[in-house]
C-alpha cells in the first residue's frame, strides 16, 4: 500500500506530487491573460459552454488589465497572509490560454516562466487550440520550467456534448492529446461529473476513459449550475436531479477505484464562485467534502487504482502525428 508515499490519504494528490517532487508544498495563482476562446468569438460558437461563467472559468483568476508580474506577486502577497510556501504554480486560467498569436503567448509564459517563485506554469485550454507552433513554444517554455497542459474532456458522451454546446468532439481532444503527448509535455485530463441525463455508469465510463489515457493528471469536480450562464437558465426551466454530497463521496471514490495509482489527482471537488453558484451549494464546505471522501474511502477500505487493470484499456491506439 502507497500511503505513506501519498502523505496519509489514499489517493496521489496533487500535494503529495509537489511535496515528494520539489519537497516543499505549493500554491497555484490563477492568471487572466486576457484571452477569449473560440466557442465564445464565434469560430465555433458565442456564449461559451453552456455551464461557463462569464469569467471563462477564470473567477478566481487576477485582472486582465495587470500584467502576469503584478498578478503573480498580488497572490503571493494574498497567500502570504496565510501560508509560509516560498513557490508557486502560475495558473493561467480563465477562458482558453493558448487561443492567441504565438507572439504574445511567448511574452505570457516567459513573463511567468522567469519570475523566480514560479516553479511550474499550468495552462488551461481547448484541445482546439493546440497548432503545431503553439506545441513548438510550449516545449521551448518546457525546457526552462516544467509546463502542464490542462484540457477540457468533461465526458466522453456525444449526447452530453451536444448539450454542453462544446464545439470540441471527442476525436479532437485526442489528437490534441496525443500531439502534446508525443512532445512529452504532460496533460491534466478534466473531467466533469452530474451532467443532466448521464447516469452514474456512463459517469465512470468517462473516469475509465481517462484512466487509460497517457494522462499525467486529472482535475475531477461536480457540475456547477452558476447565475448568468446558459445552464443556470436551463436549470431554472428544467430543474434536474443534483448529487448531494454523500452520493457525491461515494462517486468520487468509486472513480479513484479505476485510475492507475500513478495519476496525480490535481482535484477532487471544486470552488463555484459563491455569488453566482445556485447548485450544489453543499460543495462551498470544500474541507468538509474532502474530509467526507477521505472518510468514505477508509470506510470501505478502498484506495486508488483498487480495480485499475492495464487490460482494460479503452483509450485508443496511439497515432502518429508529423508537424
Amino acid at each position: 500500500m502507497q500511503f505513506e508515499h501519498w502523505h496519509g490519504k489514499r489517493y496521489y494528490s496533487l500535494d503529495a506530487y509537489i511535496k515528494n517532487t520539489y519537497g516543499e508544498k505549493m500554491y497555484r495563482i490563477s492568471l487572466n491573460g486576457g484571452m477569449t476562446c473560440p466557442n465564445r468569438d464565434g469560430t465555433c460558437g458565442t456564449g461559451g459552454c453552456i455551464f461557463c461563467s462569464e469569467g471563462g472559468s477564470g473567477d478566481f483568476a487576477g485582472a486582465a488589465f495587470r500584467s502576469v508580474t503584478e498578478q503573480i506577486d498580488n497572490g503571493k502577497t494574498l497567500l502570504r497572509k496565510k501560508t509560509k510556501c516560498r513557490k508557486f504554480i502560475a495558473y493561467f486560467q480563465a477562458f482558453s490560454n493558448t487561443y492567441a498569436p504565438t507572439d504574445r503567448l511567448r511574452s505570457l509564459y516567459m513573463e511567468a516562466v522567469s519570475h523566480p517563485d514560479v516553479a511550474i506554469v499550468s495552462i488551461a485550454t481547448r484541445s482546439d487550440c493546440m497548432d503545431d507552433d503553439i506545441i513548438e513554444l510550449l516545449c521551448e517554455i518546457n525546457r526552462i520550467k516544467p509546463v502542464w497542459i490542462e484540457l477540457g474532456l468533461q465526458s466522453i458522451h456525444p449526447a452530453t456534448h451536444e448539450f454542453i454546446q462544446s464545439g470540441v468532439s471527442l476525436s479532437c481532444f485526442e489528437t490534441a492529446v496525443w500531439k502534446l503527448q508525443q512532445r512529452s509535455l504532460p496533460v491534466i485530463c478534466h473531467v466533469i461529473l452530474g451532467f443532466p441525463g448521464e447516469t452514474r455508469e456512463q459517469m465512470l465510463e468517462t473516469v475509465r476513459y481517462a484512466a487509460s489515457g497517457p494522462f499525467a493528471g486529472i482535475k475531477i469536480h461536480k457540475l456547477f449550475i452558476l447565475h448568468h450562464t446558459r445552464l443556470g437558465e436551463y436549470y431554472q426551466k428544467h430543474p434536474f436531479p443534483i448529487m448531494n454530497e454523500e452520493e457525491y463521496c461515494e462517486l468520487i471514490a468509486d472513480c479513484l477505484e479505476l485510475l492507475p495509482p500513478q495519476m496525480v489527482i490535481h482535484r477532487l471537488t471544486g470552488d463555484g464562485p459563491k455569488k453566482l453558484l445556485i447548485e450544489p451549494q453543499w460543495t462551498t464546505r470544500k474541507l468538509t467534502v474532502f474530509n467526507r471522501i477521505q472518510q468514505t474511502l477508509e470506510e470501505r477500505n478502498t484506495w486508488q487504482g483498487k480495480y485499475f487493470r492495464k487490460e482494460d484499456a479503452i483509450w485508443p491506439t496511439p497515432r502518429l502525428y508529423t508537424n
